[in-house]
């Protein structure tokens, strides 16, 4: 049997997370090749002397990001897209990140997608970071900063990433964005220049993402979603080289990429040359279980990894980053020498220290309670004022996809709706226009800034919307 040499620290816990990163470090260092077989979960347990479903709990985490596969009657092996790192590998490409709409300011009850709880940004924890680094910020360090981004940020960031989202990260291939959006524009220009006329993106998606891609310059192809997420065969019979995705929690519909997906993705992106563009715009909000590891963790070489704190902490702070192979991290450093000469400093420096003191990660916590005790009561109060409605997509994030009765017509529930105080999205127009004929009708909702209280009170007028007139 193979020798795993995976050590564990019991006073720290989390036993089942210390295996799966044991195990990611060995296939990326090349100490485990593809198809190795692992030692059975029983076996292995008892090897570690922890129980079974810390195992079960390692293995599964890892087979759901690519990393292994399992197979009746042959075990548990290392995946065959699962290998060491090879360098930097091919140009890489951007993506646009999801946007949503605003509701109008006499709405009584706004359940417009994207917008997290903003009463709930933590002012005081914010303060005494920014006091924090105040304190002890050298002079020099108020002058024109790398535009990359402040090293310390960087280095706090890419520890968080590695804990987090189980990415590879470095924080010479992190540059920090105003958000993700200046990241997909910055690097749209590079794939640009590199020849890539072509963006796939998931059809469905964001209303407010395709018009920033086209200002880009870029043609957008329409890739079909489905249960399984992204459709890669569908991908592969486009010309695009570069593809924007949001394999975590898709945009809108909610559905996490599956593990074949996964690897047939990356397969995709090394067959083809291409680049994936891998917008986490919520990951940290996941109520049922751990996220899935980003894709970046498993081929670092060929994806970039976006992200940022508008969703986690608030929009107005303008701070994202792009997680990139060498070449594009490069790329977006001298793209931000030539724009605006960097992020503004003195929020790098408050975020590194909220980052560095624990207020992230408590913050985090608290709002992955609230959010799911929100989402549950929405939820809840949708079963019981429009049973016929569907919920679609994982226990995840800060919207609901909501499929209608049978017989609705989206837009005049929409109106209804607005007319009785409630501001909701239609899901057609995040379709193209061919899938958006044979869509059900459907509504995206937000439910992030809202009590349970309001949310239920909205589902029942909700309610009323379809049942006067909404068709059902």
């Amino acid at each position: 049997m193979t020798d795993l040499h995976l050590s564990l620290d019991r006073s720290a816990g989390r036993l089942a997370a210390q295996i799966a990163a044991g195990f990611r470090a060995a296939v990326r260092s090349g100490r485990l090749t593809a198809g190795t077989r692992l030692p059975s979960s029983r076996d292995l347990a008892r090897d570690l002397d922890v129980s079974r479903g810390v195992v079960v709990t390692a293995y599964e985490q890892l087979t759901a990001e690519g990393f292994l596969i399992a197979r009746r009657g042959d075990g548990t092996r290392i995946a065959p897209l699962a290998r060491p790192d090879e360098g930097a590998g091919p140009p890489p490409r951007p993506p646009a990140r999801p946007a949503e709409p605003r509701a109008e300011p006499a709405v009584l009850y706004d359940l417009s997608p994207g917008q997290p709880d903003l009463s709930a940004f933590p002012r005081e924890r914010w303060i005494a970071a920014a006091r924090a680094a105040l304190r002890t910020l050298p002079h020099d360090a108020l002058a024109y900063p790398d535009p990359a981004g402040v090293p310390d940020l960087r280095a706090e960031l890419a520890s968080y990433l590695g804990r987090v989202r189980a990415a590879h990260a470095d924080p010479g291939r992190i540059a920090i964005m105003n958000g993700v959006a200046q990241g997909l524009s910055g690097l749209l220009g590079q794939l640009r220049a590199d020849g890539h006329t072509a963006l796939a993106v998931e059809d469905p998606t964001s209303v407010r993402q395709l018009p920033m891609l086209a200002a880009a310059g870029v043609r957008t192809v329409r890739v079909p979603v489905d249960e399984e997420g992204l459709d890669v065969a569908a991908l592969a019979r486009t010309q695009a080289r570069a593809v924007l995705v949001t394999p975590a929690h898709q945009y809108p519909t909610g559905v996490v990429l599956s593990p074949a997906r996964r690897a047939a993705l990356i397969a995709w992106a090394r067959d083809a040359d291409g680049v994936i563009l891998e917008d986490d715009y919520d990951a940290e909000f996941r109520y049922d279980r751990d996220p899935v590891g980003c894709l970046q963790g498993v081929d670092p070489d060929r994806v970039v990894l976006l992200g940022s704190v508008s969703k986690s902490l608030a929009p107005a702070l303008r701070l994202g980053w792009a997680l990139a192979p060498p070449f594009l991290a490069e790329g977006l450093r001298e793209h931000r020498t030539h724009t605006d000469l960097g992020a503004p400093v003195l929020e790098q420096y408050a975020l590194t220290e909220f980052l560095r003191g624990g207020g992230y990660d408590r913050h985090l916590r608290t709002m992955r309670r609230r959010y799911r005790a929100r989402r549950d009561a929405l939820a809840g109060a949708l079963a019981e004022n429009l049973p016929g409605a569907r919920v679609h997509g994982v226990s995840a994030g800060i919207h609901l996809y909501v499929e209608l009765p049978g017989g609705c017509d989206e837009d005049e529930v929409v109106e209804r709706a607005a007319r009785a105080g409630v501001s909701v999205a239609g899901a057609r127009a995040m379709w193209s226009p061919r899938r958006a004929e044979d869509a059900p009708p459907a509504l995206v909702l937000g439910y992030a800034a809202l009590p349970e209280p309001r949310l239920v009170k909205a589902a029942q007028l909700l309610g009323q919307a379809v049942a006067h007139g909404g068709g059902g």
